[in-house]
């Protein structure tokens, strides 16, 4: 099948080129969606068939392939390869020929109102995606942002979240309708005000840091932690969280289960260090989820999906499965806690657990460690032994399948 691609803006009135012009006037199948159809309508022959885009897609390309022998020209906005339409026919039809005519994208058109050089900006998508790349941008502290919305990401949802998590420090651009000469709007405001707004769509956004970029931190200091009924014991301390997240060999992971995260500490650090990471956090204490919130936005590390019950009656089927697992907590229950780790972890997974010796800790947990390697054929890495004062010695244990 062929297609042509022509991208579009919002501009009720819109120039082609001669050469595109003479495609549309010779054309006999078209498609796009509901506001494209609006747009070019007077453009088309007055024989035309049209085939509205809208979900499900799967529908749509039945659609296409009635019409195999004919070049289908399909209208997208702006760049059709930017986050477009033309990425879509290559994933559904990647035999497919495909020619683009692309105009400016929808953050072109408004870095071009701000007159903003645009080499160095992140490219986030929020249309019908996940918070997960815009998550990142923020923890990695790129300077310069630029976001495609949606009915569900709109500007006030997405300061909302900025405010949530202490990213204030940021100039909101947002360009409503751009390309439409009479109802494009431009707005320049602060996360804060823009809660308050509403913004017509289609809008994009572009952030811009104030200032110098603050650096990530780098080893939470333990008291700075909202602790569970203030017992400083119930946290991972930060040379050893540090040490832990070495050991989890977080760099080439993908998926972090943190099984047992009481305060939050070593997922928290984990999605600040590893903002690559999607981070899946279990606790048994329905008291620690306000806990580990309160934490999350103190340190901005939005993302973290947080799991309270049981994590043995726990249903894991429909989790990513993990490539790295922290067990900070097991309730004796460390050999079926692994067991039924075992059923998602992928091939190359990692599981590391700190065993701490201490008087007043009665139950051997490097043996309950040792036992359930065994018992369950897995492969251990030499521990690491560490000291941090003159009391519990703590050993890092790591194991493979």
């Amino acid at each position: 099948m062929k297609f042509i691609v022509i991208g579009i803006t919002d501009n009720p009135n819109p120039y082609f080129s001669p050469e595109v012009m003479a495609i549309i006037r010779d054309g006999n199948v078209f498609s796009g969606g509901k506001r494209h159809h609006e747009i070019v309508a007077p453009l088309l022959p007055a024989d035309a068939e049209w085939i509205d885009i809208t979900v499900p897609l799967d529908e749509v390309f039945l659609q296409f392939r009635v019409y195999s022998s004919e070049c289908i020209v399909v209208f997208a906005s702006g760049d059709p390869l930017f986050f477009g339409f033309a990425n879509t026919i290559r994933r559904k039809m990647p035999d497919a020929e495909i020619i683009v005519y692309p105009t400016f994208n929808s953050l072109q058109l408004l870095a071009h109102r701000l007159v903003m050089p645009y080499h160095d900006m992140r490219i986030v998508s929020l249309t019908g995606r996940p918070w997960a790349e815009f998550d990142r941008a923020l923890i990695e502290r790129a300077p310069k942002i630029g976001i495609l919305t949606d009915r569900e990401h709109t500007p006030a949802t997405i300061a909302q979240r900025m405010t949530d998590y202490g990213y204030t420090d940021f100039i909101m651009h947002v360009g409503e309708k751009l390309g439409n000469p009479s109802e494009e709007h431009l707005s320049t405001l602060s996360p804060k005000e823009a809660i308050h707004r509403d913004f017509a769509m289609p809008n994009c956004i572009i952030l811009e840091h104030r200032g110098a970029v603050p650096p990530r931190p780098f080893g939470i200091p333990d008291a700075a932690f909202m602790l569970l009924d203030g017992r400083e014991k119930m946290i991972t301390k930060m040379p050893i969280r540090l040490l832990t997240l070495q050991a989890l060999q977080l760099t080439g992971r993908h998926v972090l289960w943190d099984i047992g995260f009481c305060t939050g500490s070593v997922s928290i650090e984990a999605r600040l260090q590893f903002p690559h990471l999607q981070i899946e956090a279990f606790e048994i204490r329905p008291e620690c989820e306000s806990i580990i919130q309160e934490n999350t936005r103190k340190f901005g590390a939005p993302g973290i999906h947080i799991h309270i019950g049981d994590f043995l009656e726990t249903d894991l089927t429909t989790l990513p499965k993990p490539d790295a697992v922290f067990i900070g907590g097991h309730g004796g229950k460390l050999k079926e806690i692994i067991a039924k780790l075992l059923t998602v972890i992928t091939d190359n997974g990692i599981i590391v657990f700190n065993s701490v010796t201490s008087p007043k800790v009665t139950t051997d947990s490097h043996q309950l460690w040792n036992e359930a390697c065994a018992d369950l054929g897995l492969q251990q890495y030499p521990p690491l032994h560490i000291q941090l004062n003159d009391y519990n010695p703590i050993e890092i244990l790591s194991c493979k399948k």
